[in-house]
């Protein structure tokens, strides 16, 4: 059986906590990190009602996507809402772990999961994040040890691209240098012009792992000084992770029948989504957030998405975004209901790397705030 360590190891490959906004407090927040863990209980928001269904359904860990807390606390004491849920957990021996914004952009993410659960195809993130940054190597090296380099720099993490490894480019030419006086020439002769052999190797690697990269090559490298250089690329966009996705229906489908579809794919709730735009509009391109989005509407309408689907979004910017000619349409939805999407692709992935050593269930209990929608008044 697995401990929460191991857990939380297989979230933090999913979500790493790096990719967390610097305001934000993801990871554990309780719970003993030798603890076994056989199920796991994933919700939006660590309330009451959410810590009491994870006690009562005998639960080890509750996995939420919002933090209990995002400021620093003098107390934990049962006297407040966010202390009894501490000690409502404790109590319990249910630990508590958080994959907030680290969880928003990557693949198996809240806004790939909102977008999966629309039923979107081709789809891609609305902003992607700049991929890992890659170092370029260029190496010479006698044909006989071409090899040998080649699988030390692979070693050591060099040459992987995307879902391949052990990528490079190998060409032929013919080396020449003349060693001089205080050289250890591996070949040739001290004050001897020499012509050699040898292979160029143009492998990439994350400039994360540079120096583990040269000290490969130098170790395994028969020359006493070894050509070799280096070039750092330019960033490209990583289509996988980002903020929002956008992607394309089955079928088109008119603005009103659309927001009836969002409805029906979003968890059931007792509040309501909005909608800005002429019912009748085509709707293609989908444009989305999981969460609170506003600040992805320009882009969604540089993208040329007929119709961006987010939760929280004001007055004003949404006022204004529809007085551009040929703005895309808007539809609001309950921030809750979004990101309750993220939460069944989570459990699937926990499984499928875990195994049958643990149980992944969803929380049916639902914690959007507002609680009813009233009649609208009849316009004149």
């Amino acid at each position: 059986m697995p401990s929460l360590r191991d857990v939380v190891a297989v979230l933090d490959e999913l979500y790493d906590p790096a990719w967390a906004d610097d305001w934000d407090a993801v990871g554990t927040v309780a719970g003993d990190p030798d603890a076994e863990v056989r199920r796991v209980l994933l919700a939006v928001d660590p309330v009451q009602a959410v810590a009491d269904e994870a006690v009562t359904g005998g639960y080890d860990l509750l996995v939420t996507h919002h933090p209990l807390y995002l400021k620093g606390v003098t107390s934990v004491a049962a006297t407040t809402p966010k202390g009894r849920v501490v000690h409502t957990l404790v109590r319990g021996g249910v630990a508590l772990h958080t994959c907030h914004t680290n969880a928003d952009a990557p693949r198996f993410g809240v806004s790939e999961s909102m977008a999966l659960a629309l039923g979107l195809t081709d789809v891609r993130a609305l902003d992607p994040d700049p991929a890992e940054a890659l170092d370029t190597w260029t190496v010479f090296v006698p044909a006989g040890d071409a090899d040998r380099v080649l699988a030390a720099m692979h070693e050591a993490g060099a040459g992987a691209l995307g879902d391949y490894d052990s990528a490079a480019f190998v060409s032929e030419g013919t080396g020449q240098f003349r060693p001089l006086d205080g050289a250890d020439p591996h070949t040739g002769e001290v004050g001897r012009l020499e012509k050699v052999a040898e292979k160029r190797l143009d492998v990439v690697a994350p400039a994360r792992l540079r120096e583990r990269v040269r000290r490969a090559l130098l170790e395994a490298h028969p020359y006493e000084e070894v050509a070799y250089d280096v070039v750092e690329t330019a960033p490209r966009p990583d289509p996988q992770r980002g903020s929002g996705r956008i992607g394309t229906l089955a079928e088109s489908m008119t603005l009103r029948e659309l927001a009836d579809h969002v409805g029906r794919s979003l968890p059931a709730h007792h509040s309501a989504h909005r909608v800005a735009g002429d019912p009748d509009r085509e709707i293609r391109t989908v444009a989305l957030c999981g969460g609170s989005g506003d600040f992805l509407l320009g882009r969604a309408d540089a993208a040329g998405a007929d119709v961006y689907v987010t939760s929280d979004l004001r007055h004003h910017p949404v006022s204004e975004h529809l007085e551009r000619p040929g703005a895309c349409a808007v539809i609001d939805v309950p921030h809750w209901a979004a990101e309750w999407t993220w939460l069944p692709v989570a459990a699937t992935q926990l499984v499928a790397r875990l195994g049958d050593t643990v149980e992944a269930h969803v929380s049916t209990t639902v914690t959007d705030p507002w609680t009813f929608v009233p009649a609208p008044r009849s316009t004149p």
